[in-house]
Formats: C-alpha cells, structure tokens, sequence
C-alpha cells in the first residue's frame, strides 16, 4: 500500500514536471517567434521603403512598435515611419508620427534628429510667403529650438542655414507689404512694415531696401531730418547698393528742385525790386 502511494506521487511528480518543461518550452518558443516577426516586420519595411512602397513600409514600421513595444526597435522603427512619410512629401503623416514619437520616448538618443526631421517638415511645406506662414512659422520655432537646445549637434548648421533663408522669406513678407501700404499712401503702416525688417531682420538681403524705403517715405511726408539720418544709416553700411544710388539719386533730384525753386524766388525779388525802382523815376 505504501509502495502504491510513492509510485503515485512519483508519477504525479514526473506528470507536472513533464507539464512544466513543455509550458517551459512553449513559452520559449512563443517569445522566439515574437522576436522573429518583430525582426521580420521590420526587414520588411526597410525592402519597402528601398522599394519606394512608403506607405506599406510605415505600416510594417509601426506594426514593429506594436508588437515589440520594449524592445530597442521600437522607437528606431517609429523614426523610421516618420522618415518613409517624409521621403514621399506626406508631411502631415511624417509631423503626426514624430510628434507621437517626441511623447513616447522622450528621452531617447534620436530626440534631436526628431526635432530636425520635423522642422524639415515644415520647411518643405513653405511655397508662398504670403500664403504659408504658419508654415513658416512653424519651422522658425524648430529651428530656433534646435539652435539653442542642441547647438553642437549635427543638425545645427543646417538649422541655422534654414534660419537665414526663413527670416529672408519673413522680411520679404514685411516688404511687400510695406510697398503696399506706400502705393496707397498709408505712410505709418509702410513706415511699420520697413522698421520691422530693420529690427528684426538686419542680416538679410532686404535690409538696403528697407533703409531706402524709409528714406523715402519719410522724404515724401516731409520729414527731411528723419530721411537723412536714414540715408546716412543707409550710406554706411551700403555705400556700394543699388539702394544707396537710389536714395543719393533722391535727394540730389530734390535738391536740383529745391535749387531750382530758390533762383525762381530770387527772380521773383529781383523783378519786384525792379519794378519799385522804375517808379520811383515815372
């Protein structure tokens, strides 16, 4: 009886054991099986995306996050979804999933080119300056982050090139709607528009242009000191501009005027004298 009861905890024993070793291997083999379809998946998106199957390529990419979500591909491949959109100008979907991908790995090594990336985004989006600003503005905020949060990286040289060509694009806004105002005669609002390139946008190429257009609104209301010290301005820095010809144009045509004008009301003093003499002798 004794003997009975061991051999049945025995084969009890060796029965659990035997159920053990299969969960065991089971669950190795489901794991080694995930692990393999996250790899899969991911090989798949990179032939796809070589193939210039982009949105195929991104679906695959994001199936690698869903199905392996700690692992190291996870946030690689979240980039590179975001980088299969923008190869294809799909610049809403490539701003969605960096944007996704600033939230969930906020802390991964890849942060700075996220922020490149989605900077680019806008930039390319930039067709109109009178039309995209948003856009623009959009790319200078990235740009300037980039500037300031990451200035030693690889992209901040870019960045700051697209820095100059953006705030081109904001002081040529400023100025054509600054010549606007001036055809129409609205001498404050075109007076606003110059002074801002002026202040906010001195390094560009529009800055000659600028000082000349307030030489010569000033100029034409009037205000003859406020003309001159923005011709001076103009003179020093851009003595050798087109602009500066323009404006030295401007005031010698007003002063062969202003001379003209004078010898007109000497003529005028001289013939009234005249006449006085010639009664004193009638």
């Amino acid at each position: 009886m004794l003997i009975s009861r061991a051999l049945y905890f025995f084969l009890s024993l060796l029965i659990l054991v035997s159920c053990a070793k299969d969960n065991i291997e089971n669950t190795s083999i489901k794991e080694k099986s995930l692990e393999l379809q996250v790899l899969e998946a991911y090989d798949i998106g990179k032939d796809a995306l070589e193939g210039g199957d982009v949105l195929f390529a991104a679906k695959k990419f994001n199936e690698v996050e869903t199905l392996f979500p700690q692992s190291d591909l996870a946030p690689r491949s979240a980039l590179m979804a975001a980088y299969s959109y923008y190869t294809q100008d799909y610049y809403a979907d490539t701003i969605a999933e960096l944007d996704r991908f600033l939230r969930v790995y906020p802390f991964h090594k890849d942060i700075p080119y996220a922020h490149y990336l989605m900077g680019i985004s806008y930039f390319e989006q930039i067709v109109d300056e009178k039309k995209d600003l948003q856009s623009i503005k959009n790319a200078k905020i990235k740009f300037d982050f980039i500037l300031n949060k990451y200035p030693n990286t690889e992209y901040a040289l870019d960045a700051e090139f697209k820095m100059s060509l953006i705030n081109d694009i904001l002081a040529s806004k400023e100025m054509y709607i600054g010549r606007y105002y001036f055809d129409r005669k609205k001498w404050i609002s075109a007076i606003n528009r110059f002074r801002t390139v002026i202040d906010d946008y001195d390094t560009t190429i529009y800055t000659a242009e600028a000082l000349h257009r307030l030489v010569e609104v000033h100029y034409t209301i009037g205000l003859i000191e406020e003309a001159e010290k923005y011709a001076q301005l103009l003179g020093y820095n851009y003595g050798s501009s087109e602009w500066y010809q323009n404006t030295y144009s401007l005031f010698n045509e007003n002063y062969k005027i202003r001379k003209k004008s004078r010898l007109q009301d000497i003529k005028k003093k001289n013939k009234k004298r005249l006449k006085r003499f010639r009664a004193l002798f009638e």
